[in-house]
């Protein structure tokens, strides 16, 4: 991932996605370029037009905490963002690498998740281990190994997720939070570089510099065989592991999905059973 002016990339990025009106400025007709310019920015801001082309050049380097506050409120960056643009402005940045190793006890604590789908997910969104239920939510895909894969480069997905542009959207926000707080780990500069070589869509969306953790939601899916179901996803921060998050899904108590989870854990049982019975038949067949 090139930093070369990463900073100036991110503001001219943010500036484009906000619309005149949004900042309450007046809307003066079609504009050459989307969203605000230079100089709305400034004085929204409250420098001068020459110290913001600058800063948005890479000529200016060292902007003080008090200028990127107010850049950060005349580009209505949330917290987020804001915290964003701090680590780019301020060149403070995180850890190099993150934990790509499970723990044996969260291994557990996930298998012991038998009601609902769970999965250990790292910085670079690779699907480091996964309970049977997640598992057969997810079966359709051709590999269960990185969601940000599994979305642009698997056809699945477009069937799979009910609301595919917004999974596409969130999936790559959360890939540029971790991208700021890992700025050095080789693996999500991996995945950067493998789909923006293979996937249009996810360099269109990377280019967007949305920087968007995902810590819960609602989804919306498709599957074989259980049917439409919608779950609540919790996205649990496994402090001991930096970069780890133990991903749950839910369904409302007595709802329609929360028979669509039973269904799927049965599903999930049938096939651990049989996957069961098939090893002892395999071994068999090797010793004869």
């Amino acid at each position: 991932m090139e930093r070369e002016n990463e900073l100036g990339d991110y503001l001219r990025a943010r500036r484009a996605a906000i619309a005149p009106a949004d900042a309450g400025l007046p809307d003066d007709g079609p504009r050459r370029v989307p969203g605000l310019r230079r100089d709305e920015v400034a004085l929204l801001a409250g420098v001068s037009t020459d110290y913001y082309i600058r800063l948005e050049q890479g000529r200016e380097r060292h902007p003080s905490e008090q200028v990127l506050r107010a850049i950060a409120g005349a580009l209505r960056l949330d917290d987020a963002a804001a915290a964003h643009l701090f680590r780019l402005g301020r060149s403070v940045f995180g850890t190099a690498a993150a934990a790509t190793a499970v723990a044996p006890e969260l291994l557990r604590l996930m298998d012991g998740m038998r009601e609902v789908p769970a999965f250990v997910v790292g910085a670079a969104q690779d699907v480091l281990a996964a309970n049977a239920m997640a598992k057969e939510l997810y079966d359709g895909f051709a590999r269960y190994d990185n969601l940000l894969r599994m979305i642009f480069l698997d056809p699945y997905a477009r069937e799979f997720y009910a609301d595919w542009d917004r999974a596409a959207r969130i999936a790559v926000g959360n890939l540029r939070a971790s991208s700021s707080q890992f700025p050095k780990d080789e693996r999500i500069e991996r995945v950067v570089g493998e789909l923006s070589v293979r996937s249009p869509a996810f360099t269109g969306l990377w280019a967007r510099y949305e920087v968007r953790p995902r810590t819960h939601e609602d989804k919306h899916f498709r599957h074989p065989r259980v049917g439409e179901i919608r779950l609540h996803f919790e996205a649990l921060a496994v402090t001991s592991a930096p970069g780890q998050h133990l991903s749950v899904y839910s369904a409302e108590p007595g709802s329609a999905d929360a028979d669509a989870l039973v269904l799927l854990r049965r599903l999930s049982e049938r096939e651990t059973a049989s996957a069961g019975r098939a090893a002892p038949a395999e071994e068999e067949e090797l010793r004869a």
